[in-house]
């Protein structure tokens, strides 16, 4: 189904923008967990839409509310955990003149034609980012659970705009060097440029894309499988799900085309009486299977495509071009908000591939 994340742990999203809630129905959690329920909502409080000067004004709480799936103790059960999430701060006639004439670089025409013109065009109905939050809600809830095992997922802006972030270490990435305040990056300078290059863009009635790298700390060697059930698919599969990810990459990714196999191949050797590797090129996976190296995946995150300026497009009922300028309130970046967004579908995947194993 194309609303279901996962095999063993698995994520069923439902919704719309505009639709009154939004909302996810979680199985695979293990029974007699109790969630930190304040950190699930600092989480989900990073991609919350109306906290920044750098994202969209539209405001929503994003406050999770527990449908099913806990006893009296606020313990799980065994039951599917079931939850929602309120609409509120929705402007859903800017977009009226959307379903005649649809936005370039959006899903509105590929949903026309998919669903015969009875997509819901509002905020961009089910296509929209506001379904990463309860993706955020999962994620959250994955990561405790990693944690507890000793799995960290994290995640930093490596570009904005063309404006590079400081490397971390991909053998021995320190992730504690990332900002927990502003925009998730390494470098302040950095940060500051690329705030520079969002806001720059927002007052040009324009927007820029970038790129997230995540990293996975502690992960055991030997999950996934090769062929069409590697980590690599799996992940991928759960990236590409994001709106605006156009591009995923595992470890050196495509500058491996551009090396040696002498200057790609990670040496083996023996560390404290482990099997580990003198680089990490291999961004932790060989043969579709983690090898005990840090898990490296980017994802490249387009601009977004509701921009003021005026594009060209058609009206879909009349058949003829049309000339179009994007009202309302929207992201001039995306990526910053995207960053919690990866690491939840990063931590689903990663919990799922321990429960298969």
């Amino acid at each position: 189904m194309a609303n279901i994340l996962g095999k063993r742990f698995t994520v069923h999203i439902f919704g719309q923008s505009h639709a009154p809630s939004i909302g996810a129905v979680i199985e695979g959690l293990p029974v007699g967990f109790t969630p930190d329920w304040d950190r699930v909502r600092a989480f989900m409080l990073r991609r919350a839409p109306g906290n920044s000067a750098l994202a969209t004004a539209r405001k929503e709480a994003d406050l999770p509310e527990i449908l099913s799936g806990l006893n009296e103790k606020g313990e799980t059960c065994g039951a599917p955990l079931a939850m929602r999430i309120v609409n509120g701060d929705h402007h859903s006639s800017d977009y009226e003149k959307l379903k005649a004439v649809p936005r370039p670089g959006h899903a509105d025409a590929a949903a026309f034609i998919k669903f015969g013109g009875h997509n819901d065009i509002r905020g961009g109905g089910q296509f929209s980012g506001r379904l990463t939050a309860p993706l955020c809600f999962a994620g959250a809830l994955a990561l405790q659970l990693l944690e507890a095992k000793g799995i960290r997922v994290k995640a930093h802006i490596c570009e904005i705009a063309g404006i590079r972030d400081d490397a971390l270490d991909a053998a021995n990435p320190n992730l504690s060097a990332i900002s927990q305040e502003g925009l998730s990056v390494v470098s302040s300078d950095a940060g500051k440029k690329m705030e520079e290059a969002i806001l720059n863009a927002r007052k040009n009635c324009d927007s820029v894309g970038g790129i997230i790298e995540c990293f996975v700390t502690g992960i055991p060697a030997g999950l996934g499988d090769p062929m069409f059930d590697g980590v690599e698919n799996q992940l991928a599969q759960a990236l590409f799900g994001i709106p605006g990810v156009k591009g995923v990459e595992f470890g050196a990714g495509f500058e491996a085309a551009r090396m040696k196999g002498s200057e790609h191949n990670d040496p083996f050797c023996i560390d404290d009486h482990q099997l580990r590797t003198k680089g990490n090129h291999h961004g932790g996976i060989l043969g579709g299977i983690t090898t005990g190296m840090p898990l490296i995946v980017r994802m490249a995150v387009k601009p977004t495509p509701s921009i003021g300026l005026e594009q060209d497009s058609v009206n879909l009922y009349k058949n003829e071009n049309a000339p179009l300028a994007v009202t309302g309130r929207h992201d001039p970046c995306i990526t910053p908000r995207a960053v919690p967004v990866m690491e939840a579908a990063v931590a689903c995947v990663i919990y799922d591939l321990i429960l298969q194993k």
